[in-house]
């Protein structure tokens, strides 16, 4: 795990004499996640959080599941991870291949949406397992320790960053690299990539298909003062860039790698010549056979035939409009939470 290669990705994907550092994180076991989940697991251990053989219990779209099934059964703990109907039926699979136990809810909640539903299921999972603990990514600081490494392979493979093109979720991998990559080179430049539809950056909750990145709650780890501007990719775009990738790169992923690989290729036609980019890719195409590379399923999503336009949309706050289609913005803000009525305060200018 780990020490995970880097791509030059160009033309055709990208316009003549432009491209970018593309870090493959799909040939880690389950993907970028592995990271997380291991590091994560052992400092729990450490602290004595959690006890020899005691169950690991945490909710997940897919990656983190699959690293915490990997942590399982290195260090003997046994497994339950909560997801929803929208978990691919490959990764449940194989989640249950690997010794862990898939709970899945029925129904959103009705402000946290899915997510909040699964953490509610976590919560009575740890109640009926006294000695269980649960890794909390969202908020557990050690997921942000987990990615320093990785800033510092990217440092040893590329040896100058000037941009940093990430997606944003539980705010893990974008935190842990991007602080380590600007504590070695203060004027870097983040991008940070979020899918229609997502709360992170202020926009409001709603029905996703994208997985892996965004949210419908606030995750403590998103290191808003870092981001220098945000884009919101839908998942058309995001199956576009994936497939157009596969054609020309052979070298792909889902749809973090699609979102992350739409803005990348932008920011690298926009960037002056020798500006060294580089994005990360946090998994392989394996798990998205039945969704992003099928057929059917994207044409009964209506996710085929829609090329995305050559620039993105502007706003200049994140309320100024609700987003639908790929849109930048270089104001950055940290949203206030909402209330239990669905209310927000004011949103706190980060950057």
């Amino acid at each position: 795990m780990g020490d995970t290669p880097v791509l030059w990705v160009g033309e055709p994907f990208t316009v003549a004499g432009r491209g970018f550092w593309a870090k493959l994180e799909g040939h880690n076991p389950g993907g970028i996640k592995d990271r997380a989940a291991l590091h994560m697991v052992r400092a729990a251990r450490e602290r004595g959080q959690l006890p020899p053989g005691a169950r690991i219990v945490e909710s997940t779209s897919g990656t983190l599941g699959l690293g915490l099934a990997l942590a399982g059964v290195a260090f003997g703990h046994p497994v339950s991870v909560v997801t929803d109907p929208g978990m691919e039926p490959q990764v449940a699979g194989l989640l249950r291949a690997y010794g862990a136990e898939v709970h899945t809810v029925t129904a959103p909640h009705p402000v946290g949406g899915w997510q909040q539903a699964r953490r509610e299921r976590v919560a009575e999972l740890l109640a009926a397992h006294p000695n269980a603990w649960c890794p909390d990514q969202y908020h557990n600081p050690d997921n942000v320790a987990a990615y320093r490494p990785l800033a510092h392979e990217l440092v040893a493979q590329l040896g100058r960053v000037d941009t940093l093109v990430v997606s944003v979720g539980t705010g893990g991998h974008s935190a842990g690299i991007g602080r380590v990559l600007r504590s070695f080179f203060p004027a870097l430049r983040v991008v940070g990539v979020d899918t229609c539809a997502s709360t992170i950056f202020g926009q409001p909750a709603g029905a996703r298909l994208m997985r892996g990145l965004g949210s419908s709650i606030y995750p403590r780890n998103v290191a808003y003062e870092l981001f220098d501007e945000v884009h919101w990719v839908a998942a058309a775009e995001a199956v576009w860039a994936a497939r157009a990738l596969a054609r020309t790169r052979y070298a792909t992923g889902g749809w973090s790698v699609g979102a992350v690989a739409l803005v990348t290729r932008w920011v690298a036609r926009t960037s002056p010549p020798e500006e060294r980019i580089a994005a990360v890719f946090p998994d392989g195409p394996h798990r998205y056979v039945g969704t992003v590379f099928d057929d059917d399923w994207c044409r009964a999503h209506r996710l085929l035939e829609h090329l995305p336009a050559e620039d993105p949309q502007e706003i200049a706050w994140s309320g100024e409009t609700v987003v639908t289609r790929w849109t930048r913005c270089e104001r950055v803000e940290r949203p206030a939470p909402a209330t239990r009525d669905g209310s927000r305060g004011t949103a706190e200018t980060a950057r």
